[in-house]
């Protein structure tokens, strides 16, 4: 029997705002079968979309009249979505045509230019999944495609935070452990913080744990890859966090495919309410895949001309990579070191065109304490005004939370010289 889950649509995610949290789709097949070019359009602008990555999505003309035809002699796909731009009763008799050649299970979504209550009782009356007004957004259909795969009545689990650094040695590392303490002490969100610099990875030390498994044994494994597996890697931080650790050691080289992490992220997504990737400073596949594929992106800066430029292109391809998400956050870390020349915070502003997340000073006595100590900035000093900032930045990456920022127009002369791509 099909389920009926009533949506509402919502305009896209403002840059302002915080994001919403759409689940990604499962591997399922989906067949559209639109009368309008421009719907057409927006069902194909989907298929880029982080979320629809297993989806496999075949777009097509003709409306409910082809997809009766198309379904008489083969099996019908998980989802078929239906445009219809005529009136209710040749559409609602396609339908019952349709009805008579699909598989049990298949879910059917409807879109089309009628916003009558009776119409829509008459869908509902025949098991309709879901009904969207036309024209409509990619996101809208998203979303409704996620809420026929997940619970109407829960709220999705699995937000993916990921951290990475501009450049290296910025501290990126450091920011993400202890927001991931934040969210864990501060919100009392179950956490895990999962260390992808196999190599060189930090978290066990900043948390003084020494676990003998973490993400090599799931990354070399992925046969093994289950909730169970993945469960028996964790080391417990704390009451609400977990860590799943990198080896830090070079007895093998860390290469990998793009979808190498993929089985490991879809068990973490699928049981833990919270999971901060630490990503390593390298571009790879696999890197672009993690920074892609997140909730939510927080790229961490120093104030000098490089990491402005790295942080510039990579807020660029994220923005082009994920159209209906928010844009990236970035945190200027490491402020005032004394006789450094730095951009100043407001330049680095003007040149991204918004405000940074958070700017977190130079503390050198702090930070250096922490990490000697294998502690947090929270268990060095609880009241200090860094530790306050980790708490501010772990609700906004959290979606409990708003960071404002104020839009600001040009670049400085040298910057935008210094940036300018080719033609």
């Amino acid at each position: 029997m099909i389920k009926f889950s009533a949506q509402t649509q919502a305009e896209a995610p403002t840059a302002d705002a915080p994001a919403e949290h759409i689940a990604p789709l499962p591997r399922v097949s989906i067949q559209a079968f639109c009368e309008s070019a421009d719907t057409a359009a927006a069902m194909e602008a989907t298929v880029a979309d982080r979320r629809m990555s297993k989806a496999h999505v075949k777009v097509q003309m003709g409306g409910v009249v082809a997809a009766g035809d198309a379904y008489r002699n083969s099996p019908t796909p998980n989802v078929i979505v239906i445009e219809s731009e005529g009136n209710g009763d040749q559409l609602l008799a396609g339908l019952d045509s349709l009805s008579s050649v699909c598989d049990p299970g298949t879910r059917v979504i409807v879109l089309g230019k009628i916003n009558d209550i009776l119409f829509y009782r008459e869908l509902v009356r025949r098991q309709i999944s879901d009904y969207l007004l036309t024209p409509i957004e990619p996101i809208d259909f998203i979303r409704s495609l996620s809420n026929l795969f997940g619970s109407p009545d829960a709220k999705p689990v699995g937000r993916m935070i990921a951290v990475a650094g501009a450049k290296g040695g910025v501290g990126a590392s450091t920011v993400a452990h202890n927001i991931s303490w934040a969210l864990a002490r501060s919100l009392s969100i179950d956490t895990v913080v999962a260390d992808l610099d196999l190599p060189f990875g930090t978290a066990g030390l900043d948390y003084n744990q020494d676990p003998p498994q973490g993400v090599a044994d799931a990354v070399f494994a992925p046969e093994r890859v289950d909730t169970a597996f993945i469960d028996r890697l964790l080391s417990k931080c704390t009451d609400h966090l977990s860590l799943l650790a990198a080896p830090a050691t070079l007895e093998r080289v860390y290469d990998f495919d793009p979808e190498a992490f993929d089985a490991i992220m879809d068990v973490l997504r699928s049981t833990i309410p919270c999971t901060v990737l630490d990503v390593p400073h390298v571009w790879s596949g696999w890197t672009r895949r993690m920074l892609v594929g997140a909730d939510d992106i927080l790229l961490v800066a120093a104030p000098d001309l490089a990491n402005l430029r790295n942080v510039k292109n990579m807020i660029d391809l994220l923005r082009a990579q994920r159209p209906n998400d928010n844009r990236p956050h970035y945190c200027l870390n490491q402020v005032g070191v004394p006789k450094r020349p730095e951009i100043k915070a407001a330049d680095f502003a003007k040149a991204l065109e918004f405000e940074p997340a958070c700017i977190i000073p130079f503390d050198p006595q702090l930070f250096g304490t922490a990490a000697n100590n294998g502690q947090m900035v929270a268990e060095v000093s609880a009241g200090h005004k860094i530790n306050g900032m980790f708490n501010q930045l772990a609700q906004a990456l959290s979606g409990r939370g708003e960071v404002k920022r104020q839009r600001q127009s040009g670049l400085a002369p040298i910057l935008n010289k210094l940036m300018r791509r080719s033609a």
